[in-house]
């Protein structure tokens, strides 16, 4: 099984590397319409016990990579999702405020 936690720099390599990757937001609509990864898929951490059919499903498209924004909340429902059986899922270390700060300074920091 992956490491829980994968950092910015490794999943903009796999982006770009075009390796199957589902990027899933699970902060808030509020949040998301301040700043988001173009392509991500929202799904608030609340959400997401109620929605986890839809979740296996994106990850049947690829690695699940979970993001929020500082790490916290998408390494709790990381661990959540593998609990329930999801194995390819990780979360990205430092959520979009690391994404922001590493990868796209065109990504609003809050």
């Amino acid at each position: 099984m992956a490491d829980l936690e994968i950092n910015v720099l490794d999943v903009k390599r796999k982006l770009d590397a075009g390796e199957p990757l589902v990027l899933l937001d699970c902060r808030e609509p509020y949040e998301h319409d301040l700043c988001r990864i173009a392509g991500a898929e929202l799904i608030p951490m609340n959400s997401i016990p109620q929605r986890l059919a839809d979740v296996e499903q994106l990850s049947d498209r690829g690695e699940l990579v979970v993001y929020c924004h500082h790490g916290m909340r998408s390494l709790n429902v990381t661990n959540w999702l593998r609990q329930q059986g999801v194995e390819n899922v990780r979360s990205m270390t430092g959520g979009i405020d690391a994404w922001s700060l590493q990868v796209d300074r065109l990504v609003p920091r809050y």
